[in-house]
């Protein structure tokens, strides 16, 4: 997912792939302590996406106020 598809998703959607995100995460994570990815920086690159939806998602509940 990009940067601007994140923007462009509506709320419960963004939610939705938030969860989704959060355990795919945790399973990577889980995977690497047993044995190591091929590639550690997708660890770093789901918790940066995490962070923008989390992000956005503020964004969102702090305009509706």
């Amino acid at each position: 997912m990009k940067k601007a598809e994140v923007k462009e998703l509506g709320s419960k959607e963004l939610q939705e792939r938030l969860d989704a995100a959060v355990a795919a995460l945790d399973q990577m994570v889980i995977n690497h302590s047993i044995s190591p990815l091929d590639s550690p920086a997708k660890i770093t690159h789901e918790r940066r996406m995490i962070a923008r939806m989390k992000t956005e998602l503020r964004k969102r509940e702090l305009n509706k106020k």
